[in-house]
């Protein structure tokens, strides 16, 4: 079983940009940007240059883990083995879901805003 993944440059680069214009942590950054990801019905394309940050899996998705494998699994539509959930998967969520979430806060301007189009956003 794995329990470290490792980012692309550029999905490392936007969670220390986001980080620093939020004052969210990385840990909880990367939880949005894989809630984001999930809210696409496609299933991500897997995560080839792998360049970025290495983080634990604990770090990630702390207690809820088995939460966010069961989102993974239920998004999948399949039985997804953990050696598939985590790194894989998780990390091709959090590559889609990172742009998406950099985008939003784009959109918005400002952490404020963000969080309120976060909290707006439907399905």
């Amino acid at each position: 079983m794995n329990f470290r993944l490792k980012t692309s440059k550029d999905t490392g680069e936007l969670l220390i940009s986001l980080q620093a214009s939020t004052g969210l942590t990385w840990n909880i950054l990367s939880r949005i940007a894989v809630s984001l990801s999930l809210k696409d019905p496609s299933i991500p394309n897997p995560v080839e240059n792998k360049t970025g940050v290495e983080i634990h899996r604990n770090a990630l998705t702390g207690e809820n883990d088995y939460i966010f494998k069961a989102l993974i699994k239920q998004h999948s539509k399949r039985n997804v083995p953990d050696e598939e959930y985590f790194p894989d998967l998780f990390n091709a969520h959090l590559e889609r879901g990172i742009k998406l979430l950099d985008s939003e806060y784009k959109h918005a301007g400002n952490y404020e805003k963000l969080l309120l189009n976060l909290i707006k956003m439907e399905n």
